[in-house]
């Protein structure tokens, strides 16, 4: 099959739901084992289990990506016993809010998760990928590239995101890995449900479609649609192919405004 990840480890952070549920998914249905990291491990368990009913391989991990000891110490088990060929930065945290309205605990708690996490992850990576090579993909957004109305942290966030990538892709040409990024624009995911319910629950669908509508194409996108992306930019395919911020916007970037 195309894309083959049959002998393939990877790490997805995150995983147990939204896009990281969805790459999970993916890369596991086209044969890598999964090792899903999770805050709680009953929501990495249900995909886990999951993907072993469908017939592929996966593992649940308790892993706090802004612990770096606990990152540490999960990854440290892991490659004494296997290698680790693929790690999605994934997990991630949003906030809503202009400068004014973002307080330094508001800005702190984004970091941990959005910066700091990604960092963790790559950091305790990195020794084991330098033996053989590997593909390293940071989840970033449309944020990191144009202005979002009242995202001050996220776009922060994510913009670190982008350029975390282009540094360790730069760094790392001489040891066979890759690393790359992906920019969604609205992916409908639970926290967008969440989000519409939580702060208009008198008009979700209104909202929903007002949403829906700001990316050209006239739809958010889908969890399976980015998934689709990540499987192939962390398979052999895409061997030529490093250092570079890939949008799945639906033309929000380019389209907007004309």
């Amino acid at each position: 099959m195309k894309f083959n990840l049959e002998s393939k480890v990877a790490i997805v952070t995150g995983g147990g739901s939204g896009i990281g549920r969805a790459i999970s998914n993916a890369l596991a249905e086209n044969g890598a084992e999964v090792h899903i990291f999770e805050l709680k491990l009953p929501r990495a368990q249900i995909v886990a289990d999951e993907i072993k009913k469908n017939g592929g391989k996966a593992v649940a991990h308790v892993c706090n990506v802004v612990n770096q000891q606990e990152v540490l110490q999960v990854i440290k088990e892991l490659a004494t016993s296997q290698t680790i060929d693929i790690l999605v930065n994934n997990a991630g945290i949003a906030h809503v809010g202009n400068v004014e309205e973002t307080s330094e605990a508001d800005l702190d708690r984004v970091y941990q998760v959005n910066v700091k996490g990604v960092y963790n992850c790559i950091h305790a990576v990195i020794p084991a990928m330098k033996e053989r090579g590997g593909v390293i993909l940071n989840m970033a957004s449309i944020a990191s590239s144009v202005g979002i109305k009242n995202r001050f942290a996220y776009s922060m966030s994510k913009g670190a995101a982008v350029t975390m990538m282009y540094s360790v892709a730069k760094d790392y040409l001489e040891f066979g890995i890759r690393c790359n990024s992906i920019s969604p624009a609205r992916i409908h995911t639970p926290f967008v449900d969440g989000y519409l319910k939580n702060n208009f629950p008198n008009a979700v669908e209104e909202k929903f479609e007002e949403l829906s509508q700001t990316q050209p194409i006239g739809r958010m996108g889908k969890p399976n649609e980015v998934a689709n992306l990540a499987l192939y930019l962390c398979s052999d395919e895409a061997s030529f192919i490093t250092g570079t911020d890939f949008p799945i916007d639906g033309g929000f970037i380019k389209l907007n405004g004309d």
